[in-house]
């Protein structure tokens, strides 16, 4: 067994004992047939969710990036993700989008699903997980300009607190050319919507 394979199970033995305690703690008994096994699929669950603590963005990135002369702008749509609030360790989901104008580079398009997922399986806010992918391209990749856009829906807001079905949260983060030029964050927002 490998050092990795040792620590995940440790870590994994570990958080079925605190999932254990919580189930006792909010008054079912772990040892019921049906909660049984349930604090080590939790445990296992979990390090799954926050896969993004033990993953590097800017590695993935740097392992894709390849000549390119074209292109005025580059958009990767409807990146659909899962991530955790960290207020409430509740999940939250949607989709997030990317457009960056080239400067001779380009990045393959895989690797910015896999940045996305990176920052969204952590414990996580949409506002830093749309500024986190932004910021990781802009220094990741030559580039003119680069601008996220995240679309969520919380079940911090849906099953408890204000309990609102139907909200969603749209999040946007830019820099170079998108940050200067409106008009090229009115047209990366034109396109989004065909």
């Amino acid at each position: 067994m490998s050092r990795k394979e040792q620590h995940d199970d440790k870590l994994i033995e570990e958080l079925a004992y605190h999932y254990r305690e919580i189930i006792r703690l909010v008054g079912e008994d772990p040892e019921r047939e049906g909660l049984v096994k349930t604090p080590i699929r939790a445990a296992k669950a979990i390090v799954d969710i926050t896969a993004g603590y033990r993953k590097n963005p800017l590695e993935i990135a740097r392992k894709a990036i390849f000549e390119h002369a074209g292109s005025r702008i580059v958009i990767v749509k409807d990146i659909e993700f899962y991530s955790v609030c960290e207020h409430h360790i509740l999940p939250f989901f949607g989709k997030v989008s990317v457009g960056y104008i080239p400067k001779g580079k380009m990045i393959g398009l895989s690797k910015l699903a896999r940045i996305v997922d990176c920052y969204a399986r952590r414990l996580q806010v949409q506002e830093r997980l749309t500024a986190e992918v932004c910021r990781l391209l802009t220094e990741a990749l030559p580039n003119d300009g680069v601008i996220v856009s995240c679309t969520a829906e919380h079940l911090c807001m849906k099953m408890r607190g204000v309990e609102k079905q139907d909200s969603s949260t749209t999040t946007f983060d830019y820099t170079g050319r998108f940050e200067s030029e409106p008009a090229l964050r009115e047209e990366f927002i034109r396109l989004l919507e065909h």
